[in-house]
């Protein structure tokens, strides 16, 4: 998690993942941990003591670049960065590891491993784009939380639902959608 907005996918990403009985290492940056705070009910301490309840769950500080994912001899399924800040989207396009996340995800690209970004920002300036562009390249899904009107989403956690959906689609985890979505729409592009 970094210092983006959309905190609630990030929290239900990794609920989502620990109920597939899947392990799940997470790590936060102090940005992300101040965001959580202004968008969430729970505080950060309460979920990570929830999380923590799951043999699962493991969570390493931002600083902490002696943590086994900072490494590409752990093998990990890939990594999702939910919420990504652009600053964050900036550095893992340019190399730069220094911190936790940015290093973990520098991993996933060296290893071909699974990366996904969900970059919560708009409007887009030729920078953000480049980025991402470079990002694309280089393997990474670019997984923006857009909502699929077609669906009719009747709250926020719909939308929330389907961007996690997604997300774990792209690392491999699920199918695209749910067997309970049906699709209503006039034609069966997304």
């Amino acid at each position: 998690m970094t210092g983006a907005s959309g905190s609630v996918v990030a929290g239900t990403a990794i609920d989502r993942i620990l109920q597939m009985d899947i392990p799940v290492i997470a790590t936060a940056s102090s940005a992300a941990r101040l965001v959580w705070q202004e968008e969430m009910d729970e505080s950060f301490g309460a979920a990570l003591e929830r999380w923590d309840e799951s043999d699962n769950f493991t969570f390493y500080p931002s600083g902490d670049l002696r943590a086994p994912i900072a490494s590409g001899t752990f093998p990990t399924l890939g990594m999702a960065v939910v919420p990504c800040s652009m600053s964050t989207m900036a550095a893992i396009a340019h190399g730069i590891s220094d911190n936790l996340p940015r290093r973990a995800a520098d991993v996933c690209l060296k290893e071909r491993r699974p990366l996904v970004l969900v970059p919560r920002e708009t409007p887009l300036h030729a920078i953000h784009l480049d980025n991402m562009a470079s990002l694309a390249r280089l393997g990474a899904t670019i997984l923006p939380p857009m909502p699929a009107f077609y669906l009719r989403p009747q709250s926020v956690e719909d939308i929330v639902e389907f961007v996690v959906q997604r997300l774990l689609s792209a690392l491999g985890l699920v199918d695209s959608l749910p067997a309970n979505v049906q699709y209503t729409g006039p034609d069966a592009r997304g």
